[in-house]
C-alpha cells in the first residue's frame, strides 16, 4: 500500500474535530406579531458565540430580548431568520442537553423534592440506569434530609436548588438560567450564587445567565453581554475573567461594576458586531 493510500485512510478514519463553541447564534432575528399583523422586533440580527465551559451573563433593560434569546437557544422558540447551534448541531426543539431554569422554581407541587429532581430521568426512560445519581445531586444541591418534602414545605431558595439539580442531573451541554435568583432575598441570593458557581465548576457546563443585577453578573461571569433596548442587539461585550473567589468590595470588582454601568448607560448605541465569548 502506498504512503498516499495510508495517509488517505488515516484521514478518513480520523474523528471529526469537535466544534470550538458550545453555543452559536448566527444572525438571528425574532419578530412577534399580534392578531392584526403588527410586529414587535425582539431581536435584530444577533450573532454570538460562547466557548465550552464558560459562564456568560446577558444584561440589558427590560424588553431587550434577553429571555427571547435564551428561549431560542433552549429550543422553546424559533427565529424567523438566522440559526442557533449547540455543539455544532442546529437547535430544532427542546432537548435534555439544554437545561433551562426559570425565575420561579416551577417544581411539580404534587411531587417530592426527590421526585422533581428525578423527573427528567424518568421522562427520558433512563431512571433505572441513573437512579443512584438522584441522591448525589440532592446532596450536591444542599437538600439532603429534604428528599421527601413537597415544594410548599421548603423555602424559595431550596426550591431553586432543587430546580438547578433537576436541570443538571441530565448533564446538559448548556445550562440556561432565566433570572433564577431574581425573586430571592439578598442573603439567599448570595448563598445561591455560591452554590451555582460550585455546581458549574464541578460539571464544567456552559452557562448562560439572564440577569438584571449588575453585581451578580460581575460576580459570576467570565463574559458579560450588554444588550440594547428593543430591538435587541448586542451593544458591548466585557471580559470579566479574573480569579475566583471574588471579593465584592475589592477595587477590581468595583472597577468592573463601574465599567458595566458605564456601558449599560451607553447601551443604546448601534452595533452589529459578532462577539466570540
Amino acid at each position: 500500500m502506498s504512503e498516499e493510500t495510508v495517509a488517505a485512510a488515516a484521514s478518513n478514519d480520523a474523528s471529526p474535530t469537535p466544534p470550538s463553541f458550545s453555543v452559536e447564534v448566527k444572525s438571528v432575528s425574532r419578530v412577534f406579531r399580534d392578531s392584526y399583523g403588527n410586529g414587535v422586533t425582539a431581536l435584530d440580527n444577533v450573532s454570538l458565540s460562547v466557548r465550552k465551559g464558560e459562564f456568560v451573563s446577558l444584561i440589558g433593560p427590560s424588553g431587550c430580548g434577553k429571555t427571547t434569546l435564551l428561549r431560542l437557544i433552549a429550543g422553546l422558540d424559533s427565529p424567523q431568520e438566522g440559526e442557533v447551534l449547540v455543539e455544532g448541531n442546529p437547535v430544532t426543539g427542546t432537548s435534555h442537553e439544554r437545561g433551562y431554569v426559570f425565575q420561579q422554581a416551577n417544581l411539580f407541587p404534587w411531587e417530592t423534592v426527590e421526585e422533581n429532581i428525578a423527573f427528567g430521568l424518568k421522562a427520558r426512560g433512563v431512571y433505572d440506569q441513573y437512579r443512584d445519581d438522584v441522591a448525589e445531586y440532592i446532596e450536591m444541591a444542599g437538600l439532603k434530609g429534604f428528599e421527601r418534602t413537597y415544594p410548599h414545605q421548603i423555602s424559595g431558595g431550596m426550591a431553586q436548588r432543587a430546580s438547578l439539580a433537576r436541570a443538571l442531573i441530565n448533564r446538559p451541554k448548556a445550562l440556561l438560567l432565566d433570572e433564577p435568583l431574581g425573586a430571592l432575598d439578598s442573603f439567599t441570593r448570595m448563598d445561591l450564587q455560591e452554590k451555582l458557581l460550585e455546581l458549574w465548576q464541578k460539571f464544567s457546563a456552559t452557562v448562560i445567565l439572564v440577569t438584571h443585577d449588575i453585581d451578580e453578573a460581575v460576580y459570576l461571569s467570565d463574559r458579560i453581554v450588554i444588550m440594547t433596548p428593543r430591538p435587541g442587539k448586542i451593544s458591548e461585550l466585557l471580559d470579566a475573567d479574573y480569579p475566583r473567589p471574588r471579593n465584592r468590595s475589592s477595587a477590581r470588582f468595583v472597577e468592573l461594576r463601574n465599567r458595566v454601568l458605564e456601558k449599560f448607560h451607553l447601551a443604546g448605541a448601534e452595533s452589529q458586531a459578532e462577539y466570540a465569548i
